[in-house]
């Protein structure tokens, strides 16, 4: 039987997923939570197996860093992620984290049912990372990443420098580099952009 911890603070959706899972001969939901912070304890206390969570949760949790966490603690439970956001970094953040499988919430159930087995039997899904800023598919570096969202988060460049490990002048390089790329002719402006579509959540 897989035991699940489910972590998704949407009541509805939450409760749809423990009653899809329940339905399921060889599921159980054994903790139901609407705040990532308390995935381990609750994972621990229920002696789960697999632990199901959402990226964003109450209280501004992170579904990341709450697997990040039982992975380190509990290694042998298998950690899925899911997320409807189309956030750029979650996807390479989550195996960072040593999650086991990461879902984008557009799946169907039976699809997410059957990723959640396979997990369980040691396979990996991942989807492609989603690096895209504008439609025609501009790709960014991992620093480029970085330094966009830390603009996002209203960091100078002095900030983002010293955050970096890098010079000044390195960050403005990359800066105009990123704006090559992407045809905006203000960071700013980029940053906005990227927020007000999901790309980056700023402080997750």
């Amino acid at each position: 039987m897989i035991r699940i911890v489910l972590v998704e603070d949407q009541a509805m959706l939450r409760d749809s997923l423990a009653c899809t899972i329940n339905a399921q001969q060889d599921m159980e939901v054994v903790a139901s939570l609407a705040n990532a912070a308390d995935a381990l304890e609750a994972t621990r206390r229920a002696g789960a197996t697999c632990a199901l969570l959402d990226v964003c949760t109450e209280n501004d949790s992170s579904g990341i860093v709450a697997a990040r966490l039982i992975k380190e603690e509990l290694p042998d439970v298998r950690v899925v992620v899911m997320t409807g956001l189309p956030e750029i970094t979650f996807v390479e953040r989550a195996r960072e984290a040593g999650v086991d499988s990461f879902v984008y919430k557009n799946v169907g159930t039976g699809e997410l049912l059957g990723i959640i087995r396979s997990t369980m039997e040691g396979y990996s899904t991942f989807p492609l990372s989603k690096q895209r800023i504008i439609p025609d598919g501009v790709e960014l570096t991992p620093v480029e990443i970085d330094i966009l969202r830390l603009v996002c988060e209203s960091k100078t460049r002095k900030e983002i420098a010293a955050e970096l490990y890098l010079s000044e002048g390195t960050v403005k390089r990359h800066i105009s580099e990123i704006l090559a790329k992407t045809g905006y002719d203000n960071i700013l402006r980029l940053a906005v952009h990227a927020v007000s579509n999901g790309l980056i959540v700023p402080g997750m």
